[in-house]
């Protein structure tokens, strides 16, 4: 797929380019090389010898600094770094922690702070891949991570400078879903001063919220807050609503992405957005029973959403149901959740919001009619965080709760009179079976992950085994996806409720706007490049690369791959690929991988 890139421009003294070039010649040139071993507080010291790995090291060409640190992480720890680095000229730096997840950043950051090139750094995870899986053997925990650090010495001997790639940004973001968490996103680009495209596809706006009543916890009703919010939307003109819409195409690059958007489903109209991010708040399902699942599809069997429409429709008046009144009624908890894994498709999560909706509902039968009698079958109570107070109003107001074992389910079955009975061993009174008759049986559901097939080719979503969209890290970065300036927010990352959903996209909000308002941006430079005298244009490259990144040019005299560097994402899926070795990975370079491995395999004289 061939697309055109939007330029690259400089910014003050930086350069809108990486070193493309890998010198032939790396070679034996000195280096100035500092180590530092983390205690990580006895997360790694426990189990690894750390003072031996410093000692073993020591010899290692280059190695001019070697220590420990209790958290190399720490205030303190980052200021004696620079500080070495300063008064000993160091030239590279390694840092033997935890995940580079944690702290590639944090330690590139002090890289800065003391004049070093910042890609001249290299992060050895030594707790994560050895004192953490290696809890049982002190003395070869200790050998493994002596090895993983001589290995990024190796590395760090043959880095080069790089500097970040400098692309302008767009102003303006596209919102995917029109929910709670969509348009609260949307208000708040829109008032911190970017443009705004949200995208619908029902052609009404409000999602799941918006059919809902009273809400827990705060007992607002749902249609009035997305009524509301709705009206803040049509009130800002930065903000243009495209609804009954799909997004069918991607182009660009971070910043610059132009998005092809289908108006009115197939052979409707159509039109091209150029956006500098995009916020996906594509929202959930919820789970659907099969036939016969729990007596789902006998008469009087219900999920909790159809429950919870019921209730709201009978406000002003009893609760009925097929015109009779309801004065029994079960639920019956982690339907379609917390499955087992010999399950085909098993859902196991916790859906985490069902069972404080579940009690919140049961507090509003209540209020309807304290006479109902209500009856809740569950595995566990997780009503977490500020929520407990539910479960509690939920016994006060008269509900019965019952707990069975994972695996021993209720049953239910229709009665020859018609009524319902729900059979169940309740793990509370010694295991004791009990026959409920009731009148309704409601079926507590979570969500699951919507069908987006078309959006994830499209954007490139990763998602997890779960089906739900990945984020790269949920405490360091938890809205931010590995495609560039894709940002996810709501129910389509997990689970949550409407006031989480509201938060992350308030997150993704902070997250386009410190990229769009400055009018720029800067990339990672660790991506791939080309030698064109080495390429023979097989195109092997350009079905390799999941990102788009590969395209084939044409020069005076011969055709070559070329690598769009604001494209690459650096996972190095086309190195492998090229039949000529064509191709390498800056920061990871052939030569510097196959230093890393000979340091590993490296057997001690």
């Amino acid at each position: 797929m061939t697309e055109d890139r939007q330029p690259e421009r400089s910014v003050g003294n930086r350069s809108p380019r990486c070193e493309a070039e890998v010198p032939d010649a790396i070679g034996p040139r000195s280096r100035r090389i500092g180590v530092y071993v983390c205690h990580c507080g006895g997360n790694i010291s426990d189990y690894v010898d750390v003072e031996k790995v410093i000692s073993d090291i020591q010899d290692a060409g280059d190695v001019v600094v070697a220590k420990t640190a209790m958290f190399a992480c720490s205030d303190a720890t980052q200021q004696e770094i620079v500080a070495d680095i300063e008064a000993q000229g160091l030239d590279g730096l390694v840092v033997a922690s935890c995940s580079p997840k944690l702290h590639t950043y944090t330690f590139r950051a002090v890289a800065g702070r003391a004049g070093l090139n910042p890609y001249e750094y290299s992060q050895v995870n030594i707790r994560e891949q050895c004192s953490w899986v290696h809890t049982d053997d002190r003395d070869a925990a200790t050998d493994k991570a002596t090895a993983l650090v001589r290995a990024g010495i190796s590395r760090t001997r043959l880095t080069t400078p790089l500097e970040p790639l400098v692309v302008e940004t767009l102003p303006h973001t596209l919102v995917i879903g029109g929910g709670i968490a969509g348009l609260r996103a949307a208000v708040g680009l829109a008032d911190i001063g970017l443009r705004v495209t949200l995208v619908e596809r029902e052609l009404q706006l409000g999602g799941w919220v918006g059919r809902f009543g009273p809400m827990y916890p705060h007992g607002r009703d749902g249609r009035e807050l997305v009524e509301t919010l709705v009206a803040e939307v049509r009130r800002r003109s930065a903000i243009t609503v495209l609804t009954g819409a799909e997004v069918v195409g991607k182009a660009g690059s971070f910043g610059n992405y132009r998005v092809s958007v289908r108006i009115g489903g197939d052979g409707a109209a159509s039109l091209e957005v150029a956006v500098g991010s995009i916020v996906v708040a594509s929202g959930f399902e919820t789970y659907q029973p099969e036939a016969g699942e729990l007596g789902y599809g006998i008469d009087g069997v219900v999920t909790l959403p159809e429950f919870k429409e019921l209730v709201d429709a009978s406000a002003d008046g009893p609760l009925r149901w097929q015109g009779r009144p309801v004065r029994s009624l079960a639920y019956v908890y982690c339907v379609g959740s917390r499955q087992a894994a010999d399950i085909e498709g098993a859902n196991q999560y916790c859906s985490r919001f069902c069972c404080a909706a579940t009690v919140q509902t049961a507090v509003q039968v209540a209020g309807l009619d304290p006479a109902i009698r209500q009856f809740h079958l569950y595995r566990d109570m997780r009503t977490y965080g500020k929520f407990e107070p539910l479960y509690t109003e939920a016994r006060k107001v008269g509900s019965v709760f019952l707990k069975f074992a994972p695996e021993a389910p209720p049953e239910v079955r229709r009665e020859a009179g018609g009524g319902l009975t729900v059979t169940v061993r309740d793990l509370l009174t010694g295991n004791e079976e009990l026959a409920i008759p009731v009148d309704l049986v409601i079926l507590v559901t979570g969500m699951v992950p919507r069908a987006n097939g078309e959006l994830v080719s499209v954007l490139k979503l990763p998602a997890g085994s779960d089906g739900f969209f990945n984020e790269i890290h949920p405490k360091l970065r938890p809205v931010e996806t590995v495609v560039d300036g894709v940002l996810i927010a709501g129910a389509c990352q997990g689970p949550r409720t409407s006031a989480e959903s509201v938060a992350s996209g308030l997150a993704a909000v902070t997250q386009s706007a410190a990229v769009l308002k400055k009018g720029y941006t800067e990339l990672d430079p660790l991506v791939a490049i080309v030698d064109p005298l080495a390429c023979t244009a097989c195109g092997d490259c350009l079905t390799a690369c999941p990102y788009d990144a590969i395209s084939m040019t044409e020069g005076a005299d011969r055709h070559a791959a070329v690598i769009s560097p604001t494209g690459c994402k650096g996972c190095g899926g086309c190195v492998p690929i090229c039949p000529e070795n064509a191709i390498d990975l800056l920061g990871y370079t052939n030569a510097q991988v196959s230093a890393m491995i000979e340091s590993l395999v490296a057997v001690p004289a």
